[in-house]
């Protein structure tokens, strides 16, 4: 069988046991600040497990994408190294919600096994939770006495809290699990060492391949265990594992779905695949992160700097070194491979074929730049090999390691490397010291400790009341305290809320909760886990009471008027650009509005004035808005109301329209369009290869805008003694301007040619070398002529120049290159090194250098110094 349709079969197995088969939620998390990336199925569900939603259908199944690059589980070094872990995967799981327990799991999991996929028995060993007695939880003895049923009690193993205890992270849902294990070793090597001695080892032929997480318990912030509401199954099976086990390989790699991409890459590289441990794992990381830079772009995720972008860059930087240091590819080779891996996966995953180019120019200009950056990163590693050499140093410090990888994006593995083909090595003590400075400063700015929940009206439901009211009559049902970057708050949840929580681009209100004994400030409000969070910098003593909760109206409706108009510009950019347009992220405030959309070239004035021209026309035409807030999902879809990519929707949904504009939102909208009153587009720029941002203004913004524009015209022109054509006449000054400009530059030059004939009867002659140093009143473009010239007119020369241009002074020095050759002559080197007597600091390269400083007394011990270096 192939993965697609392994996979089917087991949609088809639970189906028949009456499960629902669910999409996978997107692999890029929102609303959960616990996550960055889905790293297990259970993920989208936990809500169910905590009780914060009630589910409407009690068994389901699904194969979900996951992504475990960070965090507590992070595999990404053993990715490509060993033959089974993966950056991202695909978890096939079938869950239970309060319904089936334990016997219907391990059942239907023998049966699937067994049965269907008709795994031998004698391969199968399955372990059991022992107990742990620091958590009072006693041995799984109800699992094991299920499995008796179908597996003989040798191949039943207890196993500890660490492999038989699932939690998802230091607090949440957890419980004890039973895993099964499969043995596909040859029967020679299964007669030297039993399978059981190699459960849980390592082995990479005696391997998990289900667990059956049994949800009884939520971890608190102190580690104790309290109960959940009730008990549900969840279950994970690596896919890709199950495939090597049914497809009879000894690697996950060996599969059909990562054979077809390797062998195109064998055909990329002209290297084959099974010859060289070296580069089959080069082969293997390139299979294996195309597939997680593919998945999460089509998520919505886009390379960046920061966050979860920065982790999908990091992985894509991976595989590109892999190519160029192992494979010798110096050009872009993964945008080619991912439209092999869009065409491979495009089903199920149809959002692979509707944004293969997308993917596909993303990952493109990825590595463009990144093969930049290694040009770039090679040329300063030349330099410091250079230093060490002249200096007689065998070991490149750890700190210029650190700046390669930092700022250049230099792999570390690929500096050494370099240092060892040229007879040096590299400090790996220092650099892991400065790496892990830099490790614990964002572990220290991204920290957070969260304590437990304090239930105040435990017995209260919360449900969001914000779409008709701007204030309410409230009860609190619990608090936290919150500490984060050294500074505490609160977050508070009510029974019901008129604040609108941060998400779909726009900001959370802001406002007041107050009663007579006080108020307290909500600064600002989120959503976490599909519960709206009130956060406040303090609270009163008595939270027991009733309070009046109210948002600040005005910034709520500036938010409002940006979010309809983020509408408006959506499907001006589709009927100007095309139908290609897609929103690809956005930030509705009170101030302004941002929206990042598909398109591949920049948007032109033209296209930015008719985009205008049709938001400002239905403006004028008020169109009110029309409001559905439990459409089914179908129903929406058939009305013309697009679904992004990277969001996760219900059964029913909300669906905002105006006039031809038909979105699925839950944000807060104006009742018409005329109340967004001016719109004005302020800003397009590219943010990523393929993505175009606009960032744009309304109502009072606006008309500020438009106010200052005005003022700022009437003050010109009144500068320019109001012309009848102010254009016209800035126009005509400025041609005058350039003329004049052009007159200047022919007199610098000719009093530059006359200046560098009286510096040439100053050159003096010290121990071979031709010097001249001196102080001008030029300008440093001028200088810099100068030297350049006497340079090619000398040689063995080595010229500096200092100057003084307003409160600050330079120097520049140039070095004839047979010097920088024969002598190992350094200009920034020396430039540096005399930049003390100005109290300033500069640099270059080996021929020429310059610096700058405040002291303009020091010009002259500076250039007296580097004369005495000769």
């Amino acid at each position: 069988m192939t993965v697609s349709e392994i996979r089917q079969q087991f949609f088809d197995f639970f189906e028949s046991k009456g499960h629902k088969i669910v999409p996978s939620a997107p692999m890029v998390v929102k609303n959960d600040p616990t996550l960055m990336f889905t790293n297990a199925g259970m993920n989208q569900f936990k809500d169910f497990f905590l009780g914060y939603q009630v589910p409407s259908d009690k068994r389901v199944a699904n194969s979900q994408k996951c992504l475990r690059v960070s965090g507590k589980h992070n595999d990404l070094e053993e990715v490509g190294v060993d033959t089974y872990h993966h950056t991202m995967f695909e978890m096939l799981g079938n869950w239970s919600f309060g319904d089936y327990f334990k016997e219907d799991a391990i059942s239907w999991a023998w049966e699937l096994l067994t049965e269907v996929y008709k795994i031998p028995k004698e391969n199968l060993y399955v372990t059991v939770f022992e107990g742990d007695a620091s958590d009072n939880v006693p041995r799984d003895e109800e699992s094991y006495s299920i499995w008796k049923k179908f597996i003989s009690e040798d191949r039943i193993i207890l196993a500890s809290k660490k492999d038989n205890f699932w939690e998802m992270g230091d607090t949440g849902p957890c419980g004890p699990c039973t895993e099964i294990h499969v043995d596909l070793r040859d029967e020679a090597d299964k007669k030297k060492i039993p399978g059981r001695d190699l459960v849980n080892n390592d082995h990479p032929q005696v391997i998990e391949i289900w667990n059956n997480v049994f949800m009884q318990f939520n971890r608190k912030t102190d580690s104790s265990l309290e109960n959940l509401p009730a008990t549900h199954v969840d279950t994970g099976m690596g896919l890709e594992r199950l495939a090597m086990a049914l497809q009879g390989k000894q690697s996950n790699y060996d599969t059909d779905l990562f054979q077809t991409l390797i062998q195109h890459m064998v055909k990329v590289s002209g290297i084959s695949y099974g010859k060289s441990e070296e580069t089959d794992i080069a082969l293997r990381v390139i299979a294996d992160h195309v597939r997680t830079i593919a998945f999460s772009i089509a998520d919505g995720q886009i390379p960046a700097n920061n966050g979860a972008g920065y982790v999908i860059r990091r992985i894509l930087r991976r595989a590109v070194r892999y190519g160029y240091q192992t494979l010798g590819l110096k050009e872009s080779f993964l945008s080619d491979l991912s439209l092999v891996l869009c065409k491979l996966m495009g089903d199920p995953y149809s959002e692979l074929i509707k944004q293969q180019d997308l993917i596909s120019k993303v990952i493109r200009e990825e590595e463009n730049s990144f093969f930049r950056t290694l040009e770039l990163g090679i040329r300063r590693m030349d330099l410091l090999m250079h230093e060490c050499k002249s200096q007689n140093i065998t070991v490149i410090a750890g700190n210029s390691v650190f700046e390669l990888y930092d700022t250049y994006g230099f792999p570390v593995d690929l500096t050494s490397l370099i240092a060892r083909e040229n007879g040096l090595s590299i400090d790996e003590q220092g650099f892991n010291s400065e790496l892990q400075i830099q490790k614990d400063r964002s572990r220290a700015a991204t920290a957070v400790e969260t304590d437990d929940w304090v239930q105040v009206n435990p017995d209260e439901t919360s449900k969001f009341i914000g779409y008709d009211h701007t204030s309410a009559e409230v009860r609190i049902i619990k608090y936290r305290k919150v500490s984060q970057k050294q500074k505490e708050f609160y977050q508070l949840v009510l029974n019901q809320t008129p604040f609108y929580p941060e998400g779909g681009g726009q900001v959370g209100d802001k406002g007041i909760i107050s009663n007579e004994n006080g108020q307290i400030i909500i600064f600002d409000t989120k959503k976490e886990n599909n519960l709206i969070i009130h956060l406040s910098e303090k609270i009163l003593g008595d939270l027991s009471g009733n309070f009046t909760a109210e948002i600040d109206v005005e910034k709520r409706q500036l938010s409002s008027e940006n979010h309809s108009a983020t509408h408006l510009l959506h499907h001006a950019l589709r009927k100007v650009l095309g139908k290609h347009v897609e929103q690809k992220g956005s930030l509705v405030n009170p101030a302004y509005l941002r929206f990042d959309f598909s398109h591949f070239a920049k948007v032109t004035d033209e296209e930015i004035e008719q985009i205008e021209t049709m938001i400002t026309d239905a403006i004028h035409q008020n169109i009110s808005l029309e409001e559905g807030r439990a459409v089914p999902i179908d129903e929406a879809k058939a009305m013309g109301a697009m679904a992004l990519f990277g969001e996760k929707y219900g059964e029913s949904v909300r669906v905002i329209k105006f006039g031809d504009s038909v979105e699925l939102c839950g944000g807060i909208h104006v009742p018409a369009t005329g109340k967004i009153g001016l719109f004005k587009i302020t800003s397009e720029a590219a943010v990523a290869a393929g993505i175009r941002r606009i960032e744009a203004i309304t109502g009072p913004s606006a008309e500020k805008y438009f106010k200052e524009k005005t003022e700022k015209y009437d003050a010109i022109s009144s500068l320019l003694k109001n012309p009848p054509d102010v254009l016209k006449f800035i126009d005509e000054l400025l041609k005058k301007n350039q003329q004049l400009t052009k007159e200047i530059e022919v007199q610098q030059r000719e009093n530059a040619k006359n200046i560098k004939l009286e510096l040439k009867t100053k050159i003096t002659t010290i121990n071979g070398i031709h010097f001249l140093g001196e102080i001008l009143d030029l300008k440093m473009h001028s200088i810099k002529d100068i030297l350049f010239q006497l340079k090619e007119e000398n040689s063995n020369f080595i010229g500096v120049i200092g100057n003084s241009e307003g409160d600050k002074c330079f120097l520049s020095l140039i070095v004839s290159d047979n010097l920088v050759e024969e002598k190992n002559l350094n200009a920034s080197q020396i430039i540096r090194q005399v930049s003390k007597h100005i109290e300033g600091g500069g640099g270059g390269q080996a021929f020429f250098a310059t610096s700058g400083g405040k002291r303009k007394e020091g010009l002259v011990a500076a250039i007296q110094e580097i004369k005495s270096l000769f």
